[in-house]
């Protein structure tokens, strides 16, 4: 049997923890094992346990990786829509979509981790972390809190209803709440 080389090593826990992230908020952190993750990323399961000390392991890491990669995603998209305005119009309109409310495992991980990480406290401060930031970059503050609070309660609510009319009755009425809380939390010029 051969070794693995470091940069193989490495490569293989990025795999891993890409893979958890988004198996975990695909079907729950209950509900996915150590070797469905292994199995995604053509790995034996053996693997895993020179990688990381338990499935709580990973479960910290790839949460904290979710909510790095989106607030990687989110400063690029400042730079993209060409300012902070229309990338959160752009955030909007692709948060609160019938795309982003049927595909859990790519998308919001304050979403995808929130019923987990609620029965589950020991990941709670990482999931915290990753809001308070998001949060942030949508606005400082309340504004950006509320704002924040209303995407992922309007994601979550339409998932939860989907293949109902109240599910994009809800995409819809989540989106003019968002913005209005962004809008009412800016100071008057």
């Amino acid at each position: 049997m051969s070794r693995v080389s470091q940069t193989e090593a490495k490569a293989n826990r990025e795999r891993t923890v890409a893979a958890a992230s988004r198996l975990f908020r695909q079907n729950g952190i209950a509900k996915v094992g150590i070797a469905d993750v292994m199995k995604t990323i053509g790995l034996t399961q053996g693997g895993f346990y020179k990688q990381f000390a338990s499935k709580a392991a990973l479960v910290d890491e790839a949460t904290a990786k979710a909510f790095a990669d989106n607030l990687q995603d989110l400063v690029a998209l400042d730079r993209e829509a060409g300012g902070h305005e229309a990338a959160w119009q752009s955030l909007l309109e692709s948060y609160l979509s019938v795309e982003h409310r049927d595909d859990p495992g790519t998308g919001c991980p304050a979403a995808g981790f929130a019923g987990d990480v609620a029965r589950e406290p020991e990941h709670r401060q990482t999931y915290a972390r990753g809001v308070q930031e998001l949060a942030e970059w949508i606005a400082p503050g309340d504004a950006g809190l509320a704002a924040y609070a209303t995407l992922v309660g309007g994601i979550l609510l339409a998932r939860a209803t989907a293949g109902t009319p109240l599910s994009e009755q809800i995409l819809h009425a989540a989106h003019a709440a968002a913005a209005g809380a962004v809008e009412g939390g800016r100071p008057a010029n």
